[in-house]
């Protein structure tokens, strides 16, 4: 489903969540505030060293808040930006994560006036607002998937 959006970012964010009960896990990423929101409850720290994601050398960050922890890998050098991003629940049980790597990451001037068309993979169907506010599960897994002892 595509809907025309004129807004910022924090709008868009906003509107996702309340409007059509879609919220993004990794929005903070994206929010003018995210150092402010990423860090906020935080309890601890782990600086885990270096690593690489996407051939890009990355610093690997871990953090823990009371309900959620989160992983970090921010590119070195002089355009540090967010390469890869966890975030596991740890008040469901099994702790499940989200987990979303990036590249190209564009910010200020660079971003702005971008065009950001979706293209759909073969097969696939739009839907209406209608059709979409129906929908109650959007799960990573497929409805024939059970979990373990579940019928």
């Amino acid at each position: 489903m595509q809907v025309p959006f004129r807004g910022t970012i924090v709008s868009l964010v906003d509107e996702l969540k309340d409007k059509y009960r879609r919220p993004l896990p990794a929005a903070d990423l994206l929010l003018p505030s995210a150092y402010a929101e990423l860090t906020e409850g935080v309890t601890d720290v782990k600086d885990l060293g270096s690593g690489v994601v996407g051939g890009v050398e990355c610093d690997h960050l871990a953090f823990r808040k009371k309900d959620v922890d989160f992983q970090i890998w921010i590119a070195q050098g002089e355009r540090p930006y967010p390469c890869r991003y966890v975030i596991t629940s740890t008040a469901v049980p099994g702790s499940p994560q989200y987990s979303i790597q990036l590249r190209d990451f564009q910010t200020g001037s660079a971003a702005v006036g971008q065009s950001f068309a979706f293209v759909p993979p073969p097969g696939a169907r739009a839907i209406s607002k209608d059709e979409l506010k129906t929908i109650t599960s959007m799960g990573e897994l497929p409805s024939h998937f059970v979990q373990r002892g579940t019928p």
